[in-house]
């Protein structure tokens, strides 16, 4: 009969476990990025409306409507979770569409949710939380109105040629071949709302002009949609402001401003291109270690849903923000609904005014389009899959990029766990061991100068790592001998501009259902008599758990203590040894405040006031940021101070985990040619606490063990084939734990 009843009980999980699966691969559509043929059709369900006037986003004018961005709009999550917990119908796609009306007496933005598709019939207004309209200045940036301010360029540089010619050593803005001048837009575009006023600075156009200054900056004002309206408001030339061109190139002839002279261009300086140079050890014929899959992918990937070693999820990337992933579950249970990026900021300090105006809000150039293709071999593993993503951004088709995210299984080179137990006479009793493979789930953006490249790795024992490495060029001006204190001198007049990264997530845990709560674990001394000797006192660390019963309780300042453990759980779940279920965030940041609470630009960014904020689930409270912040962090669209400023009760309620992490970045030498990732990798684990009752990797087949058998030869024990096969070794696996002296 216990026999019976047991069977029953594993029947019984098996049909819970194969629903489970069934139900989030069912569901893993709705959170699938559009279709070039659903981008397709709500353009032509939108330009079918005679009252938007909508033309072409490329079309010459800036005073027209235009679309300047689609994605998907997420549905709210009770309706999602209809489907991927009950297996319900899916609830329709939608778009989300941001539409610039520039052709009226007042322009605004305005964004539009559209549906149903692929076939859309209807149309309704988006609004963010307070129903806070968009100013028109706020807009990103476009290709269009960088077309006219190359043109205010080339007739900028045409007024000051000979200034340019004599500097640079025979570079010039226009008329050239390869001796050729570029620029670089610096944002925020103003000091406050409703202003569209960008300091510009040209470099040299060659490999990595980035890093090629010649010390000219330029304010223009291109608020008015009308080009030949704008204006230059100010111009800075070594080290001295000027009011306009006219003043510069005037005082410069009549000797009152010091000429500079950059040392002669040469064809053959290579400092900021990735020529080798310099002495090199390793052989330059032999290839390094390359990943293999002796037998093929041990994953599985159906368009955006993803299994393996018992994980599942969803992926999108949108293109207002980048990477994110859904309905996260191991072994069938659910741990997130979605882990989520959702900004990357660099707030830089410097001596010129291009440099003390860097604020970068990288949401704002639409970083979830910046995905670029991904390089075999460097990018990722030759052994990965490769695939497609679509954008609709400033732009009027859908655009390809070709092999822009990667997925694929590695060794981390580190077991999972691994003992060797000795028995101390030259032998040992037994060695076990299994090796650590993850899934990594990857792609970069390139925002202008710097390379991002974000990774999700899936651990066999139920542990995610959220990751991001920051490589790429670094932002950099013209040297002046104050900009010392604002970093280093990295070549013949360059300063490396000190900055911080700031990197935010939004991680809607669902530990074992939606009803979580939320503490911090801390440690304290305690002092007490010795038990067993009366006359002596114990001192040892005991555990403080402190639970958040509120949001602002659960908000954590930068420049305060942080907790050593901070841990959600289900306060209705327990595992086997009565603990309640339940999942930690473990930081890896050296992250901190970029600027003074409430200080003008860091209104936009509140969000970045805090490395751990825990709020209760809202689908009003989607994002912390938004397209807008960076031409508009004064007044900004999305406040996320505003998702905490009602400190509403989070026991035992849907909880929403929003994580800060980052880095200081001080430039140096090393940084000539690129940044490089080592040290520059922050982010965050996701940790089971009490999730399981064991360590859930147990269930691994690539275990190894080895015992000392009565014939004094090692017995190996294992699951998976004896040899791997000949890309790695034709070998099979030995294994002799004995040790003596020599």
């Amino acid at each position: 009969m216990k026999s019976l009843c047991l069977l029953q009980l594993v029947c019984l999980a098996g049909c819970i476990a194969s629903r489970s699966r069934e139900w989030a691969h069912h569901g893993a559509p709705i959170f699938a990025d559009l279709t070039v043929h659903e981008m397709k059709a709500v353009r032509a369900y939108l330009h079918g409306i005679p009252e938007m006037g909508l033309t072409n986003a490329r079309s010459r004018a800036l005073n027209k409507n235009s679309i300047l961005l689609m994605e998907l709009h997420l549905p709210k999550k009770h309706e999602a979770l209809k489907a991927l917990d009950r297996g319900h119908a899916k609830p329709p796609r939608q778009a989300r569409v941001i539409i610039q009306f520039g052709n009226q007496a007042q322009p605004n933005i305005t964004e539009y949710i559209v549906s149903p598709l692929p076939s859309p019939t209807s149309h309704e207004v988006k609004t963010f939380k307070g129903a806070k309209p968009v100013t028109f200045e706020s807009r990103p940036i476009t290709v269009v109105e960088y077309d006219h301010i190359n043109d205010i360029l080339k007739k900028i540089s045409n007024k000051a040629h000979k200034l340019l010619f004599e500097t640079t050593g025979g570079f010039s803005y226009s008329n050239c071949s390869n001796r050729c001048l570029t620029f670089s837009d610096i944002a925020p575009r103003g000091l406050d709302p409703g202003e569209r006023r960008t300091w510009i600075m040209l470099q040299k156009f060659v490999e990595g002009y980035f890093i090629h200054p010649i010390g000219f900056e330029v304010l223009v004002n291109h608020q008015d949609l009308d080009p030949e309206k704008w204006t230059v408001e100010k111009v800075w030339y070594n080290s001295m402001y000027f009011d306009s061109v006219e003043e510069l190139v005037e005082k410069y002839e009549s000797g009152e401003v010091e000429k500079l002279k950059l040392p002669d261009h040469r064809d053959d300086d290579f400092y900021s291109t990735y020529i080798p140079r310099g002495q090199i050890n390793t052989p330059t014929n032999k290839h390094g270690p390359k990943l293999v899959e002796p037998q093929g992918h041990r994953y599985h990937i159906d368009r955006n849903f993803v299994e393996y070693a018992g994980w599942s999820f969803a992926y999108r990337v949108r293109s207002s923000a980048g990477l994110q992933v859904f309905d996260l579950r191991f072994n069938g249970e659910r741990i997130a609904y979605e882990i989520s990026l959702q900004e990357a900021i660099a707030f830089y300090a410097g001596d010129t005014p291009a440099a003390m105006q860097t604020k970068y809000i990288d949401a704002g150039w639409a970083m979830g389009t910046s995905t670029f293709e991904l390089a075999p071999g460097i990018d990722c593993p030759e052994i990965a899959t490769f695939i497609d993503l679509y954008h609709y951004f400033d732009t009027d088709k859908p655009v390809r990029h070709k092999n822009a995210l990667c997925i694929f299984e590695m060794t981390m080179a580190m077991p999972l766990r691994r003992h060797f137990n000795s028995d101390f006479q030259g032998g040992y009793n037994f060695f076990g061991g299994l090796e650590n493979t993850v899934l990594v789930l990857r792609t970069t953006s390139t925002v202008y100068n710097y390379d991002y490249i974000w990774d999700f790795l899936f651990y066999p024992n139920g542990v995610v790592e959220v990751k991001v490495s920051a490589t790429g060029y670094i932002h950099a001006t013209f040297f002046t001998p104050n900009g010392l204190h604002y970093g280093s001198k990295v070549y013949n007049y360059v300063l490396g501009n000190l900055h911080t990264h700031l990197i935010h997530y939004k991680v809607d845990l669902d530990i074992d259902g939606r009803e979580n709560s939320f503490e911090t674990l801390d440690l304290k001394f305690v002092n007490f008599t010795n038990p067993w000797s009366p006359k002596h006192f114990i001192v040892q660390s005991k555990l403080h758990r402190t639970e958040h019963r509120t949001e602002r309780s659960a908000a954590f300042r930068f420049g305060k203590k942080f907790p050593r453990y901070v841990h959600f759980y289900n306060p209705n779940k327990k595992n086997k040894w009565g603990h309640q279920k339940g999942y930690r965030i473990q930081f890896n940041s050296h992250a901190h405040s970029v600027l003074p609470r409430g200080w003008r630009e860091e209104n936009g960014i509140s969000w970045s006031r805090y490395p751990l904020a825990v709020t209760r689930h809202k689908d009003s409270e989607a994002t912390s940021s938004s397209i807008y912040t960076q031409n508009d962090p004064w007044e900004p669209a999305v406040s996320f101070e505003n998702y905490i400023r009602n400190n509403e009760d989070i026991v035992n309620q849907d909880l929403v985990a929003w994580v800060t992490v980052g880095f200081l970045h001080v430039p140096h030498s090393e940084d000539i040619p690129n940044t490089a990732t080592p040290g520059n990798a922050v982010g965050f684990f996701l940790r089971p606490f009490n999730f399981f009752n064991e360590d859930p990797s147990v269930a691994s087949r690539s275990t190894v063990i080895v015992r000392p058998g009565q014939d004094g030869k090692p017995k190996i024990q294992r699951w998976t084939p004896e040899v791997i096969g000949h890309c790695v070794t034709d070998q099979p696996f030995f294994y002799n734990g004995t040790y003596a002296g020599v």
